[in-house]
């Protein structure tokens, strides 16, 4: 019994030893995950932020930052009341300066839900920040966060344009690391999931991309790390809906996201879920979906997307066939309506 006590004993020690070595080598069951997102634009936006605080509720994923590429002080200070209502006011938030021109593109929502007040005049939601406008910009946060990452150990998820991406691509060595941006990517991101393009039609210019196509065409033709993209045609197959906005929340009072896709357009409406999709896979992989070969995608001048099987290629995209898109709104619906676990 004593052997076999020791023995035990040892393989314990040993497996946790392994463990510690891959933690160390950023190989860990827990995503390092950074999110990309032009919130207040399309609410689907506001979607994706709540299937990934309840991630990180469920330790599948370290959410090490926010970084937002559209402009104004309504997109940093909805997602500090997301933070703040979810019960995780401490992750980081970066901002875009100078970025595209989308205020007037549909409802701003963000900018709705900050504005709405109470009763008594008082704000609706609990912030935990001041200052908005002196945020960091996304590319010193970017730069901050994977400085302080393990090699290889970031996913980032783009649910929008690609400007700050091209701009962290662009920076120079500073006070983080001695790394300009792209081999600061390539040391410490592992992949980059974006939504954008459209696979099907070559006539459809998607929105993400055509807002800064330039930027667009670097990250798809540029990148240092494998890119797989959930494209508009995807997203469209999956409608969060109406009924469950209407039916599904009783228990959480105001709720921020709920308030979200009200303002958005007059309810009741189903909505795509484009976004979604995209932190789907990049939190729990290709299992919900069909991953095409790899290969190359390039953008046209005016906003197209085309995929080019390739095996040297490091690009992929996503599809569903209609039992998958039933299978994966199910369980958009079922992880969306659950109450956080952190919320005070």
């Amino acid at each position: 019994m004593k052997v076999r006590f020791i023995l035990l004993a040892l393989l314990a020690a040993l497996a946790l030893g392994c463990r510690s070595e891959r933690q160390r080598a950023g190989e860990s069951d827990v995503i390092n995950l950074i999110m990309e997102t032009d919130i207040g634009n399309d609410v689907d936006d506001a979607l994706a932020m709540d299937l990934l605080y309840k991630y990180v509720d469920a330790g599948k994923i370290n959410l090490l930052g926010v970084c937002i590429n559209k402009e104004g002080s309504a997109p940093g200070e909805f997602v500090d009341i997301l933070n703040t209502w979810y019960g995780h006011p401490d992750i980081p938030i970066g901002i875009i300066r100078e970025g595209a021109d989308c205020e007037t593109d549909a409802i701003n929502y963000a900018k709705a839900v900050v504005m709405m007040r109470d009763e008594a005049g008082e704000p609706a939601f609990s912030r935990t920040l001041k200052g908005y406008d002196d945020l960091p910009e996304a590319p010193v946060l970017y730069r901050k966060l994977l400085s302080e990452a393990a090699d290889n150990s970031v996913v980032i998820a783009s649910v929008g344009f690609s400007t700050n991406l091209i701009r962290l691509l662009e920076t120079g060595a500073d006070e983080y690391s001695k790394l300009d941006g792209k081999a600061l990517v390539a040391k410490k991101v592992k992949l980059l999931v974006t939504m954008a393009g459209d696979f099907e039609n070559p006539d459809v210019h998607e929105y993400n991309v055509v807002k800064d196509v330039p930027a667009a065409k670097v990250i798809f033709g540029e990148w240092p790390t494998p890119v797989v993209t959930s494209p508009f045609e995807l997203g469209r197959q999956i409608k969060y809906p109406a009924t469950s906005i209407e039916n599904d929340f009783g228990w959480a009072g105001l709720h921020p996201v709920v308030e979200a896709y009200k303002a958005y357009m007059p309810m009741p409406y189903d909505r795509d879920t484009w976004d979604p999709t995209a932190v789907l896979y990049a939190v729990e992989g290709g299992s919900w979906f069909n991953v095409s070969e790899p290969g190359l995608i390039t953008v046209s001048d005016e906003g197209s997307t085309f995929f080019t099987p390739d095996p040297a290629g490091t690009r992929k995209y996503l599809s569903v066939d209609p039992a998958q898109a039933e299978a994966i709104k199910a369980h958009f619906i079922e992880v969306i309506t659950s109450a956080p676990a952190n919320r005070k």
